[in-house]
């Protein structure tokens, strides 16, 4: 175990049932125009080692790399400098349990933007219910 490990920050994680299929959720997390309709614009293709970008806005456009991809069950890619995101699906017939975990926090760190990770994860962890709602009326329409 490393020296680090009582710095680290637990990950952030949603789990949700959604109203579709696992192919339509997956449609809608793992290619680029999905991805845009209720997250962030992005060039990302679901290609394992592919680097891309999201565009945050006033943030800027963070550099991404596919680390995973598991279709229709899992997307992993880094985000950034410090964070990983993950996409998991479990295919429940008409319905589709989601799960959102963002990982890579460290108490003692800061973003590339010069914020404690602290103060991001706790505001990213509000930040992500309204993402999942956005994510939820979108496979749900």
């Amino acid at each position: 175990m490393s020296n680090n490990s009582q710095n680290t920050l637990p990950d952030i994680r949603q789990t949700l049932v959604l109203k579709a299929p696992v192919q339509k959720v997956w449609a809608a997390v793992a290619t680029s125009e999905g991805i845009s309709a209720w997250f962030m614009p992005n060039d990302f293709k679901p290609v394992e080692g592919y680097e891309f970008h999201i565009d945050a806005g006033p943030y800027g456009k963070s550099p991404c790399k596919v680390t995973v991809i598991d279709p229709p069950n899992r997307l992993t890619f880094n985000w950034g400098k410090d964070w990983t995101l993950t996409f998991e699906l479990v295919d429940q017939g008409d319905q589709t349990e989601f799960t959102l975990i963002h990982g890579g926090w460290t108490a003692d760190e800061a973003t590339e933007f010069g914020e404690a990770h602290s103060l991001v994860r706790d505001r990213m962890s509000q930040g992500w219910v309204g993402i999942v709602k956005s994510l939820t009326a979108y496979v749900e329409a």
